[in-house]
């Protein structure tokens, strides 16, 4: 049986208690973060879309997170949520979302890392240097989306960079249920963070310069 419940700060579109218990495998969690400076409309309207939360399900996800920010991308939020209920787009999954938190979203990610490589599931970022940081010192599998509505700003050439470097997926939102597979290639070759100076790669400080490199920062 379906249930549609409200919470400050979080909705959650869900399947009967009872018929989750039931489900064999662990939940599979996709948390999506569009930072806390500035709006990304158009990914949380990408995650939200049918096909994309279908693609997810295929992948075996069972949980999408939706971090939206301010009080547009949470209206964004309730009507596709809404849509999809009402088109009973959903089998045996749920969707939550929240506007920020002030602690950090390191916990969330965690959360989205899993406590097994059977569940382990992924993060989709926008492509601010902050967020990046956090998903891969965390470990979890990344999807770096830019916001390509920003004006100068790197983060296109941030993402291009980390994905050459295979540390994280390129999200690109036209097309991005494709990224969902991409991941899966990711999570089996995982690469950590080199050690500073360690020259493993052309970056004698590790991804500390790539950061730097494109952000235009000067280290030691």
């Amino acid at each position: 049986m379906w249930a549609w419940m409200n919470a400050p700060g979080r909705t959650l579109l869900t399947l009967d208690m009872a018929e989750q218990a039931s489900s064999v495998h662990g939940p599979k969690r996709c948390f999506v973060t569009i930072g806390a400076t500035a709006s990304f409309s158009s990914l949380i309207r990408r995650v939200l879309e049918p096909e994309f939360i279908d693609e997810l399900q295929r992948a075996s996800y069972t949980e999408l997170r939706v971090q939206y920010g301010d009080h547009e991308g949470e209206k964004i939020f309730q009507a596709k949520t809404k849509e999809l209920r009402e088109a009973r787009a959903l089998d045996r999954f749920e969707i939550t979302g929240f506007g920020f938190n002030k602690a950090g979203l390191r916990e969330e990610m965690i959360a989205a890392k899993g406590q097994s490589i059977d569940i382990e599931g992924m993060v989709i970022s926008h492509a601010g240097s902050g967020s990046i940081l956090d998903g891969l010192r965390v470990g979890v599998p990344l999807v770096v989306v830019p916001n390509t509505d920003l004006l100068h700003n790197h983060q296109v050439e941030l993402a291009e960079v980390l994905a050459e470097q295979q540390y994280v997926v390129y999200g690109k939102l036209d097309n991005l249920s494709a990224a969902i597979g991409e991941v899966e290639t990711l999570r089996r070759n995982m690469r950590k963070w080199p050690p500073l100076r360690s020259g493993e790669v052309k970056y004698k400080n590790g991804l500390a310069d790539v950061m730097a490199e494109e952000m235009g920062w000067q280290l030691d």
